[in-house]
């Protein structure tokens, strides 16, 4: 299912690319600011990073899809437990551009889980269980400078449980700085 889905994904950024105005190549890294979302959960922000690429393909004047693929860190901590966990996220954003520079952006994001480690209050890591694969969707707003730097801000909703039982998903903002070739 997940290579039918990345061969799919792939399918169609080639397709587009030769309907495409121009292709940018960049590179961008932030902050995540993460938390699980689920009943009766009494957890905080915890902030992790990302670091990745992405392709930007100009379709018309004010319209583009920007595919990235992106190492990031999320989960969630309180007074007890920190839960760290990392995953290969593949956002496919749809961007209008607003007026020169400033764009909108939406679009779904798939993650497979790279590790997870709960920290109890001993310092003993545990495996919490966490499915290897996530489903999001995106919202954000950024700015291209006229030199190749371009900052983002996005919030992830995850749509799909991480763990059952209580059904806990995954939420991140993220800022981001980066560069376009």
């Amino acid at each position: 299912m997940k290579k039918l889905l990345l061969i799919t994904v792939f399918s169609i950024l080639f397709s587009l690319n030769s309907n495409a105005q121009s292709l940018n190549f960049g590179v961008k890294a932030g902050a995540n600011f993460s938390t699980l979302r689920g009943d009766n959960l009494d957890v905080e922000n915890r902030t992790g990073f990302h670091i990745g690429g992405l392709l930007e393909l100009k379709i018309a004047d004010k319209f583009s899809i920007q595919p990235e693929l992106l190492y990031t860190e999320l989960g969630a901590k309180n007074s007890q437990t920190n839960l760290k966990t990392s995953y290969i996220s593949l956002p496919i954003m749809a961007k209008y551009y607003l007026f020169q520079g400033l764009s909108v952006s939406a679009g779904p994001q798939v993650s497979f889980l790279v590790d997870d480690e709960l920290k109890l209050p001993d310092g003993t890591l545990v495996d919490p269980d966490i499915e290897d694969f996530d489903l999001g969707l995106n919202l954000g707003l950024g700015y291209n400078f006229n030199n190749g730097i371009f900052f983002q801000a996005r919030y992830t909703l995850g749509i799909v449980a991480v763990q059952e039982n209580p059904d806990i998903k995954n939420g991140a903002f993220q800022l981001s700085l980066g560069y376009q070739f």
